[in-house]
């Protein structure tokens, strides 16, 4: 594995772990409607995110090892 494709790799964890501890956050019934919105947005977009980005190491480093 390339070190470019790890760094990825590893942003890619950090946003899904931090979008999804948003995402279950929604489960609270502590949260206000502005809070719930935001939660939902920016859990929405960091989560996918890190999709994108995972794939996105997955194919640089599909791509670095062929010869």
């Amino acid at each position: 594995m390339t070190y470019g494709s790890a760094i990825m790799f590893a942003v890619a964890a950090v946003l899904g772990i931090v979008g999804s501890v948003l995402l279950l956050r929604l489960r609270s019934p502590t949260i206000t409607e502005p809070q719930a919105y935001a939660f939902r947005m920016i859990g929405i977009m960091l989560t996918s995110g890190a999709i994108v980005l995972a794939m996105s190491a997955a194919a640089m480093w599909r791509w670095s090892t062929q010869i």
